[in-house]
């Protein structure tokens, strides 16, 4: 017997756990204050109606968003706002700032993102994923290595499901890109993911490596071509030079040290 079933059957169920069983969760949640708010207001049934459908709408968006992100997997990030844009030697400012805009994931086109460590590409990439999840998009941020090692199943069943969840989302987030080696087998994998985006959906790639290396990356790997192909034929790449954020703020943060110590 379902729960609808079951508050049908106990007439004496309390009015919240009905709303409850028919989905009226933030209604339910809220019943008290709700129906001390309709009385005081006295509002008329429609009224009454349009508040339900209101609280009962912005309950769901916000549930909804919450599962998202859970799914993308952001992590812990600096807002975009404490970026320092004085840091780097170069930086486009301009093209970073209009992908904020989320214009690009309509388009389906892709941002690459290159520069050596420490210099908020990361960052950068997971500001963008936030607007996009803020703005309803559904997101997935991975490390290549995740996705690769995500891919690397057994199953053919378990691999195509797995494919679609990459392909189907609306915009894919792939980090690091370059910091490790992968043979043959590791670069059709991605090139799947890719293939299957291409000129569907959006991918933002964060890497430190020039795409004229990534045969260093994945050395002998025959799909390497193709996919670059693909990726850079509706996209928008911004190189960031300069030194490290993270060794100057740890610089920052040992002299502070020392001063604190004498």
């Amino acid at each position: 017997m379902n729960s609808i079933a079951k508050m049908m059957k106990n007439k004496n169920a309390d009015l919240p756990d009905r709303l409850n069983a028919i989905g009226l969760r933030a209604t339910a949640a809220d019943f008290n204050d709700f129906i001390s708010r309709a009385i005081k207001q006295r509002w008329s049934p429609v009224q009454l109606l349009e508040e339900i459908s209101r609280i009962e709408i912005e309950e769901k968006a916000s549930r909804n968003l919450a599962h998202r992100i859970s799914v993308a997997r952001l992590g812990r990030f600096k807002p975009i706002a404490d970026f320092d844009w004085n840091w780097p030697k170069k930086i486009d400012r301009a093209l970073i700032e209009g992908m904020l805009t989320l214009q690009f994931i309509p388009e389906a086109r892709n941002l690459v993102l290159l520069g050596s460590n420490g210099l908020g590409k990361t960052m950068i990439a997971k500001n963008i994923a936030h607007q996009a999840l803020l703005a309803g998009h559904t997101v997935l941020f991975r490390t290549a290595s995740e996705i690769i090692s995500d891919l690397s199943c057994e199953s053919r069943t378990t691999l195509r499901n797995k494919l679609n969840l990459y392909g189907r989302v609306s915009l894919l987030c792939i980090d690091e890109v370059g910091y490790l080696s992968y043979d043959a087998s590791a670069a059709d994998l991605l090139y799947e993911v890719v293939n299957r985006r291409y000129e569907q959906g959006s991918i933002l790639i964060t890497t430190n490596r020039a795409f004229k290396d990534w045969n260093v990356v994945f050395p002998h790997a025959t799909s390497i071509a193709t996919m670059l192909d693909r990726l850079m034929h509706h996209a928008e790449m911004t190189v960031i030079e300069g030194d490290s954020f993270r060794l100057r703020e740890s610089e920052t943060e040992s002299v502070a040290r020392k001063k604190k110590s004498r």
